[in-house]
């Protein structure tokens, strides 16, 4: 197991408080499934190969939307330590394997708004809830869109009532197919409850699912809901989408997505992820087409005003650290 080492000018104390940051990234399943190597003029970001879902997500694409938050974090925990962050995604010969390296770009003071989307680390949650029947103002609709376009995607918020319905049916069709799947299923029943530091516990499963649910929600072995409590009537649904295809798009996406949800929670908002129809891939297809066919779908959001969750597990930053490659 490596040690966190000294890297960018940061004591090893300070990196670990950098990557503690980066683990409260949210990713399927609570998978964590990142990893980094330190080296003296670099940080790399590497996906874990251990930690796929082949059955549910056969391309890695949601493997790559994680990893690219993670990405996201770790730029703002940078910058907390008043170092800009210079990027490169999947830098090939240079860091081979990695999605990503960030080195240090020079010195860069906090502004308002990287201080506030910094302090919402710690508290944004995936609440699997049901939500208040509160619509969400328009204002904080389009500060959300403001935040996916500052990453170069974009956040296609669902107004039409027939477009909602056939999201509605979409992720229907999705769930349906996944829960005939054994493997899927199978996948769903590993990560779920009692387990040490990653994976959907009972209490961040939201409640169980009912038949009078409009949208169709995984099953995460969650509580029964009590008398009264059934998912919130009209949610905001909303579609975050890259430009273009492939792993490029697909880190640039899962920055934005971290922007997205670290906004919401700094506006009191709450969010959970009804990946299912990204996941299945006749039914992607079939949403990219009822979005245009030229932006390619990410992942889909349900966004509203929800109660306090307790935060999910985290794996040791220990435990994230890849061996350092050794020179001659």
């Amino acid at each position: 197991m490596a040690d966190v080492t000294e890297v960018l000018g940061l004591s090893a104390d300070e990196v670990t408080d950098v990557l503690t940051t980066v683990t409260l990234a949210p990713s399927v399943h609570n998978t964590q499934p990142w990893r980094f190597r330190l080296a003296h003029d670099r940080i790399e970001l590497h996906a874990d190969q251990a930690r796929r879902l082949p059955a549910t997500d056969p391309d890695d694409r949601e493997m790559r939307l994680s990893c690219g938050a993670a990405l996201f974090n770790l730029r703002l925990a940078l910058r907390d330590h008043r170092i800009r962050p210079l990027v490169t995604l999947v830098p090939g010969a240079e860091a081979p394997g990695a999605l990503a390296t960030v080195r240090r770009g020079g010195h860069r003071d906090l502004d308002d708004e990287t201080r506030q989307l910094i302090k919402a680390i710690p508290t944004r949650r995936s609440n699997r809830k049901p939500f208040r029947d509160v619509p969400v103002p328009l204002e904080h609709r389009h500060a959300l869109v403001r935040a996916a376009e500052r990453e170069r995607s974009w956040l296609h918020v669902v107004t039409d009532r027939n477009e909602r319905a056939r999201l509605q049916g979409l992720v229907a069709k999705a769930q349906r197919i996944q829960a005939s799947a054994p493997d899927v299923r199978a996948e769903l029943t590993d990560w779920t409850g009692p387990r040490t530091g990653d994976g959907i516990p009972p209490a961040s499963g939201g409640v169980r699912p009912a038949p009078q649910d409009e949208w169709a929600m995984r099953d995460f072995q969650a509580a029964e809901r009590p008398p009264g409590k059934d998912y919130e009537s009209d949610p905001l649904v909303v579609v975050l989408c890259s430009f273009y295809n492939g792993p490029l798009a697909e880190l640039q996406a899962g920055q934005a997505l971290q922007r997205v949800l670290l906004t919401a929670t700094t506006l009191g908002l709450s969010a959970s992820f009804m990946s299912q129809a990204i996941e299945v891939r006749p039914v992607r297809d079939e949403l990219r087409r009822a979005l245009g066919g030229t932006l390619e779908p990410q992942t889909v959001l349900r966004i509203g005003f929800g109660s306090p969750v307790p935060a999910s597990p985290r794996r040791t930053v220990r435990k994230l650290l890849l061996e350092p490659i050794r020179t001659a």
